[in-house]
C-alpha cells in the first residue's frame, strides 16, 4: 500500500490494524486527497473484491444490499446481491444519504450480513467498510447516528501530503495509476486467519486497567456530554490487540494503547457545546489532554 499512498505510513498502518481488528475505517477529508487510492490499494494488496458506493439523497437500501428480482426462465423470485457483497466496501460520501439508507450498513457492520425479505445472507471474508465524508461541508447531508459511529473502530484522516511526496506522485503518475499495477501478497483466507488470532493476544492487567481508566475518565470529564459505551470499549481493546499484531508481538503494551486512543475513541464522544461532526480537532485535542494525566502502568 505504501508504494502508491505515499508519505501516509500512519494513516496505512492504522487501516491494516482495522482489517486485522475486523472492523470500519471512518475517512474524514476533503476530496482529491486520496482516500478512493487508498480503499483500492488495501484491496488489490489482500487479493480481494472491492466495490465502490457513491452515497446520495436518493440512494434506497435495496441499492446497497440487493434486492429479490423475478426470473422469467425460471418463474422464481431470485435474490440478486448489491454492491455490499465485497470485502473491502468504499462508502463514499457516506453522510450525503438520508439515515434509512445509511442504517441499511448498520447490520453489514455489525454482523457480516444482510437481510432481504427476510432470508439472511452472509458477506463475504474478510468484509470492511472504508467511509468518506467532508468535513467542511454539511450542506444536504444527514449527521452520521451515534449508534453506526460506534461501528468504526477508527475515524482518521489522509491530510495533504508534503510539497516532495506531491512531487514524487507527479513523477508515478506520468505513466498511469500506478493502484492498477499493486500485486496481491495475501489471500482472503489468510486475512481472516489473522483476524482469529487477534483475540489471543495478551494483554496485562495492569494494561486491561489503564483501558478502563481512559474510557471511564470519558464519562465523567466536565468536556463530555456523553463518553465512550461499552461496544466502545471492546472495539478500543481489539485494536490495541491489532496494534500489537501489526507491530510483530503476541501482547500489548501502553505505547500501542496510547496510539489507538484517539483516533479510536474521539468519535465515541460528544463535547460539550460541539454538534457532532464539528470541530474535530477540538474534541481529538480534548480527548489527549483527557488521557495524558492518567498514570501508565510501567
Amino acid at each position: 500500500m505504501a508504494k502508491v499512498v505515499l508519505g501516509k505510513d500512519e494513516l496505512v498502518d492504522l487501516l491494516v490494524v482495522a482489517l486485522l481488528a475486523g472492523e470500519h475505517v471512518l475517512l474524514e477529508d476533503v476530496p482529491g486527497v486520496g482516500k478512493t487510492l487508498t480503499a483500492k490499494a488495501l484491496a488489490r494488496s489482500l487479493d480481494a473484491k472491492f466495490t465502490r458506493l457513491q452515497f446520495t439523497p436518493d440512494l434506497l437500501p435495496s441499492d446497497i444490499t440487493g434486492s429479490m428480482i423475478y426470473r422469467t426462465d425460471t418463474s422464481q423470485f431470485e435474490f440478486a446481491p448489491g454492491p455490499i457483497f465485497a470485502n473491502i466496501v468504499l462508502a463514499d460520501e457516506i453522510n450525503r444519504a438520508p439515515p434509512r439508507t445509511q442504517s441499511a450498513l448498520l447490520e453489514a457492520m455489525s454482523e457480516g450480513q444482510v437481510t432481504v425479505d427476510g432470508v439472511t445472507h452472509e458477506l463475504p471474508k474478510p468484509f470492511m467498510v472504508v467511509a468518506t465524508q467532508n468535513p467542511f461541508e454539511y450542506e444536504g447531508t444527514y449527521a452520521l447516528p451515534e449508534s453506526q459511529l460506534d461501528r468504526f473502530l477508527l475515524r482518521t484522516s489522509i491530510g495533504y501530503p508534503s510539497r516532495n511526496v506531491e512531487r514524487d506522485i507527479l513523477t508515478t503518475h506520468q505513466s498511469g495509476e500506478p493502484v492498477d499495477d499493486l500485486q496481491s501478497i495475501v489471500g482472503a483466507a489468510e486475512v481472516s486467519a489473522a483476524q482469529a488470532n487477534v483475540g489471543q493476544v495478551r494483554m496485562d492487567e495492569s494494561l486491561v486497567d489503564y483501558l478502563l481508566d481512559i474510557v471511564e475518565a470519558t464519562r465523567h470529564h466536565d468536556a463530555f456530554q456523553v463518553g465512550v459505551s461499552t461496544r466502545g470499549l471492546l472495539s478500543f481493546h481489539r485494536g490495541c490487540q491489532a496494534m500489537a499484531i501489526r507491530r510483530g508481538r503476541d501482547y500489548v503494551t501502553p505505547d500501542d494503547i496510547k496510539q489507538m486512543a484517539v483516533p479510536s475513541l474521539a468519535h465515541r464522544v460528544l463535547a460539550e457545546g460541539i454538534f457532532q461532526g464539528g470541530n474535530r480537532g477540538v474534541v481529538e485535542q480534548q480527548l489527549a489532554d483527557l488521557i495524558e494525566p492518567i498514570p501508565v502502568p510501567v
